[in-house]
């Protein structure tokens, strides 16, 4: 199946990011192959100040490694990505803040929480973690802001999971990045935990008018937020607002098979969209929810 995009659905209703709000993030006619196979081509993708973009597809599809390109961990095979009008590098860029995907740290983690959030502040520099003036006070409004207060002074490795991802925030959010990249940052959460989390990557999109781009395989906690999703399948993506991706006739036309997307409440469901061949990132024994 041959890269690029796909045509979407019908005209959506959903809010609009002013058009001449300033650029984040800039993805021109990029393509990336990994062992002969093509993840995806002819991508081309703006995101602005304020804007919240959903990243979606069956494992194996380039979600993740999407984020490693414009982290500058991943060199595409085609085109150019620019954070800001600057080209990434591989020697990072503190204007980018990047949320992991929610694993659990080992029991034994000879760190506190409030170290875990230090890391993002003072992490950059060479030597010795060696507080500077006004670091201890960054450090302890990053832990206020994310709720983290109570068990700030735990060790990490005895803290919940939604308690240990609250800190992986915080860290993120050291330097008040303008492009916010998040990889699963509600896997292994229950709801309130990922309502906790996303509420958290939404203030701060509001108050810093920052661009997020979140990958996820379950976009409901994220309905009332996004504003655009990208979803990749089978080396195709298709680009838009959600109700002109979510629906069975851009889903089926990407998959290349009958998919429908159904609602089950307030949640939105796929059944019938194949996973991909390679798993090493999630494997799905149920269809996916959207």
């Amino acid at each position: 199946m041959s890269g690029g995009p796909l045509p979407l659905g019908e005209p959506h209703t959903h809010r609009e990011i002013p058009a001449d709000a300033p650029i984040a993030l800039e993805i021109r006619d990029a393509a990336l192959r990994r062992g002969g196979r093509e993840l995806w081509s002819g991508l081309n993708l703006t995101v602005r100040a304020g804007e919240l973009v959903a990243i979606l597809g069956p494992s194996g599809s380039g979600k993740t490694t999407l984020l490693r390109a414009i982290l500058g961990l991943e060199q595409l095979s085609e085109g150019e990505i620019t954070v800001r009008g600057q080209r990434v590098a591989s020697k990072g860029n503190r204007g980018i803040g990047y949320i992991p995907q929610s694993r659990p740290l080992p029991r034994d983690t000879a760190l506190r929480g409030r170290d875990l959030v230090a890391l993002g502040v003072s992490g950059h520099r060479f030597g010795l973690p060696i507080p500077r003036r006004g670091e201890k006070q960054r450090v302890d409004e990053l832990i206020s802001a994310v709720g983290a207060t109570a068990f700030a002074d735990r060790p990490v490795g005895l803290l919940s999971g939604g308690e240990q991802q609250r800190l992986r925030v915080g860290q993120a959010l050291a330097d008040e990045p303008g492009l916010l990249l998040c990889d699963e940052p509600l896997t292994s959460l229950d709801m309130a935990n990922q309502q906790a989390v996303v509420s958290l990557i939404d203030r701060h999109r509001t108050e810093r008018d920052a661009a997020v781009l979140l990958v996820t395989h379950d976009v409901n906690p994220l309905l009332h937020q996004v504003d655009r999703i990208l979803y990749l399948a089978h080396g195709r993506f298709t680009l838009g607002t959600p109700e002109e991706v979510l629906n069975s006739t851009v889903l089926s036309a990407l998959y290349g098979v009958p998919v429908f997307v159904l609602r089950a409440g307030h949640r939105l469901v796929v059944v019938g969209a194949p996973d991909a061949e390679e798993t090493h990132h999630h494997h799905h024994d149920e269809e996916p929810s959207l």
